[in-house]
């Protein structure tokens, strides 16, 4: 082997990360040519391949004229940026990926910006430069703006270009060079990106930089070998971030990264990749070292948190009909172990012994916590999403976090965007005509105005507005923001939903169930055409008299209730609600379900 390179690929969500992936493997010669591999290999998690987007950083490696690049793929949402940061540490360039008609997104600038303040220096593919609306010139330049904007050297800003179609599989350095295959790009990486180094005489470290669990091999570590060789079965110690020793034990396994696979090695030099096995206690950031190490190297601090949510048991009266995993414990040590793994969530136990508060970075990371736990077999309820103010030491001001929004839409629907940014307390801070009838718009607002705007802003644009969130700074506290406008229609009654009850109900406002359904008194069944709640009976049927012709009643022709998704559910509900969240089942619920108790609470919270 003559060298290894280590790069990460930084891109936007969906502007053909994954998919450069796969024709890098196809061309290097890592599948045989009829070899069947499904697309997005990199995407092999169950809720990527369905949402079309990568949630978790995987490390893959390739051969190229007997050199390895060792590639990391990482999320492109702000959400999963926990991921991010600590996965540039290992790499020594990075492939800045960009869309050749939409150009720099907000999510390439958070990612590049860490990459910039690293020293990495940039390679950068405009890909989909076959679209017919592509635009790759006037992209290059965009480019070129962004880096001076993020304050890059002047050599990270004489980066090399290359225009490419992930798709079509070729990558060319100029628009009128033969669109052949994706070998200019190989070559790219093996001129700017620099060779792996460490001193191999020295002992074995190496900093942990992501961490997961194998049901056969236990807890496994990611990172990269700083200094010396790793064998297997030979002694070494954790430390933390301070220098304490964690733990001492043996190498039991050491894996590398070939292809889509991990493959047991004897050894690894320095500069290589690696994942490890045999460490009770060892977490992220943390240093595995030779016996005779005392210092850890040093570690990226991790963004903080700016969201939380209440993850409780489930007690309504359908608990532990449709899902296996109710209790607080089992609750509580699924949680511990997502903290564990996933540096940017904390959760904290609360004074109440069946609740837990859960941190992280958005409504997208927590939601996607939550349908993993609900396909495992998980039932709980919910709590409404708020943001995690902070006090400034020097002032006492309360601060709130702040998101830069970055808003395309055509030019109709500008007006209907900038009215509603403003009532949650948006601040404009540029518009400008982005080609093709639609205009750019940014703003700063603060993070609890944008929570479940996303659905309305959808509506507002008729589905052609795209919306790009990035977390901006701590900013001082904007004042109150209105919330939802309506009540809710609430269930009085338990059992099936009968649709002429639902029929009947229809001009109180939209339903949320289907005829048929199981309902529960306190559970939320439609949205009040007013702002108050109202409490309704959805299970009464017709009543049935001997005056009746013997004919059929005309069938009862309902309107298509709206059916909401769980992100949909979250950021619905109020302070008094939760979303009951089953293998089944998404049902939307007043926190108290008995009426009495809760105008009682009600009462209490006014007074």
């Amino acid at each position: 082997m003559n060298s290894i390179r280590n790069l990460a690929i930084i891109a936007h969500v969906d502007h053909g990360k994954t998919t450069l992936v796969d024709a890098l493997f196809r061309q290097s010669g890592l599948f045989r040519e009829n070899q069947r591999v499904a697309e997005r290999a990199m995407d092999s998690h169950e809720l990527e391949k369905e949402r079309g987007i990568t949630i978790l950083a995987k490390c893959t490696s390739i051969e190229w004229q007997g050199n390895r690049f060792n590639i990391v793929d990482t999320p492109g949402h702000a959400d999963f940026g926990g991921e991010v940061e600590r996965i540039l540490s290992m790499v020594d360039g990075v492939l800045v990926l960009v869309d050749a008609s939409e150009g720099p997104m907000p999510q390439t600038k958070f990612v590049t910006a860490k990459a910039l303040r690293l020293g990495l220096n940039p390679i950068v593919v405009v890909n989909k430069a076959d679209r017919s609306d592509a635009r790759p010139y006037e992209v290059h330049e965009e480019v070129f703006d962004l880096f001076a904007a993020l304050d890059a050297t002047d050599e990270q800003l004489d980066f090399p270009t290359l225009y490419a179609s992930a798709k079509e599989g070729w990558a060319i350095e100029g628009l009128e060079d033969e669109k052949k295959n994706l070998f200019p790009l190989f070559n790219a990486i093996l001129k700017y990106v620099p060779i792996a180094k460490g001193d191999a005489e020295a002992p074995f470290s190496m900093l942990v930089t992501t961490l997961e669990s194998d049901p056969y091999l236990g807890r496994i570590l990611t990172g990269r070998i700083q200094s010396g060789t790793a064998r297997v079965n030979m002694p070494v110690k954790a430390l933390d971030h301070t220098g304490k020793v964690l733990e001492q034990t043996r190498l039991t396994k050491l894996l590398a990264f070939r292809g889509l696979e991990r493959i047991p090695m004897e050894e690894a030099v320095a500069g290589d990749i690696i994942a490890v096995a045999g460490f009770a206690k060892a977490t992220v950031a943390d240093t595995i070292c030779a016996p005779e190490v005392i210092e850890p190297l040093k570690a990226l601090p991790i963004d903080p948190p700016t969201l939380a949510m209440t993850f409780c048991v489930n007690d309504s009266p359908y608990a532990g009909k449709e899902g296996k995993k109710v209790t607080s414990r089992m609750i509580r040590d699924r949680l511990m172990a997502e903290a564990e793994s996933n540096v940017s969530i904390e959760v904290t136990e609360t004074q109440n012994t069946d609740a837990f508060e859960v941190a992280g970075r958005g409504e997208l990371q927590l939601g996607v916590l939550i349908e993993t736990m609900r396909r495992e077999g998980f039932e709980l309820a919910i709590g409404r999403p708020r943001v995690l103010f902070k006090r400034d030491e020097e002032t006492g001001q309360t601060l709130e976090p702040m998101e830069e929004v970055q808003i395309d839409v055509d030019e109709e629907f500008t007006g209907i965007v900038v009215e509603k940014m403003g009532l949650r307390k948006g601040e404009m801070i540029d518009m400008r005509p982005s080609g093709g009838g639609k205009t750019r718009i940014v703003f700063v607002a603060p993070s609890r105005g944008l929570i479940g705007y996303q659905g309305e802003f959808l509506t507002d644009t008729r589905g052609t507005g795209v919306m790009s969130r990035l977390f901006h700074s701590y900013g001082a506290y904007k004042g109150p923001i209105g919330g939802r406008r309506n009540g809710v229609l609430i269930s009085n009654a338990t059992g099936q939903a009968v649709a002429y009850a639902l029929w009947n109900l229809e001009d109180r406002g939209p339903m949320f169930i289907n005829p048929g359904m199981l309902v529960y008194a306190g559970m939320i069944i439609g949205e009040h055409t007013r702002d108050n709640d109202l409490e309704v009976n959805p299970l009464k049927a017709k009543q049935l008299t001997n005056i009746r012709a013997a004919g059929k009643d005309e069938a009862v022709r309902l309107t298509p209730p709206r059916l909401m998704s769980l992100e949909q559910a979250i950021t619905y509900i109020e302070d008094d609600e939760l979303v009951e969240v089953t293998p089944k089942s998404i049902r939307l619920r007043k926190a108290i379900l008995d009426p009495h108790a809760r105008k009682r609470a009600s009462r209490e919270k006014e007074d």
